[in-house]
């Protein structure tokens, strides 16, 4: 099956696009890029999304990366 055709639950699409940002920015060292990942979820994500993000981490965290997982933990959802 391609790619093109695969359907990501909503889910799955948070994961990897937690998982996506902090591979983005591993570069800059896993303080800075926990600290990068962390605020772009509270800059851009939307409150519904960081609430799931959160319960996610406790229910799939084998499915994070230790950056993800880590800016994750440092936001609050009002």
């Amino acid at each position: 099956m391609s790619d093109e055709n695969h359907v990501m639950s909503t889910e799955d699409r948070l994961i990897y696009m937690v998982n996506q940002i902090a591979r983005n920015v591993a570069a800059l060292g896993e303080e800075e890029a926990v600290t990068t990942t962390a605020d772009h979820i509270r800059d851009f994500w939307d409150p519904a999304m960081k609430q799931h993000i959160l319960a996610l981490t406790r229910t799939r965290p084998e499915q994070f990366s230790a950056i993800a997982a880590a800016a994750v933990g440092r936001i609050s959802v009002p």
